[in-house]
């Protein structure tokens, strides 16, 4: 069998491999987005207690090998307690991703609110709104527009360490280019496992740029 027929033949479970790599990333930094926003402004609040933990929360996420972490979620757990078995591989993954990118997220989000201008504060205040109004209808919607770059950076990271997954043997693209390369003694499918990558990256890249140049304030 000719090089070129070998690559076609691996094409279909490399594609299947990027469905699940796409569909973990978005997940995952959706998810974390939800509760970076929660952890941005608890580390934010006057509430020492809040503050503390989410600051806490942040320092272990970003301080710690996402790697451990999923080793942790995946086998860890299990061991504390059998009620925290996780059998999907899947929503292990997904709950890993999605708690490390949160604690990235939530950074992103609080140096969004600092960089408003204090006259925006100031301003809702002597408008008599309440803290909670202020932060939804004032400083939030435009701090959106400050986090589009950030954000675009932090989905390319959590798409690329996607790979880590195949630690735990869930197939996406990694696993499948590991397993076709196993099954074919062949190296060469790492060729257009990797021009896969370069592909999905460089289209959420292009979805990135657009969506910067259209609404951010950079």
């Amino acid at each position: 069998m000719s090089p070129l027929q070998k690559i076609i033949n691996w094409i279909p479970p490399l594609l299947e491999g990027a469905q699940i790599t796409i569909l973990l990333t978005i997940t995952a930094v959706s998810a974390g987005l939800v509760l970076s926003l929660f952890l941005a402004l608890g580390k934010m609040s006057k509430n020492k207690a809040l503050s503390k933990f989410c600051s806490s929360y942040i320092f272990f996420f970003r301080g710690t090998p996402l790697l451990m972490q999923l080793y942790f979620i995946y086998y860890g757990l299990p061991q504390i307690s059998p009620y925290l078995i996780i059998n999907d591989r899947f929503l292990a993954a997904f709950i890993a991703f999605g708690l490390n990118s949160a604690a990235y997220c939530a950074e992103i989000i609080r140096a969004a609110i600092q960089s408003i201008d204090k006259g925006q504060f100031e301003a809702s205040r002597a408008l008599g709104l309440s803290y909670a109004k202020m932060m939804t209808l004032v400083v939030i919607p435009q701090s959106i527009r400050r986090l589009i770059p950030p954000v675009g950076n932090e989905f390319i990271m959590v798409l690329k360490d996607a790979s880590l997954v195949s630690i735990i043997a869930l197939t996406d693209i990694t696993k499948a280019t590991r397993s076709i390369s196993s099954s074919s003694a062949s190296a060469l499918v790492y060729i257009p496992a990797m021009i896969l990558y370069l592909i999905i990256t460089a289209v959420f890249t292009f979805v990135f740029h657009k969506l910067e140049k259209r609404y951010s304030v950079y």
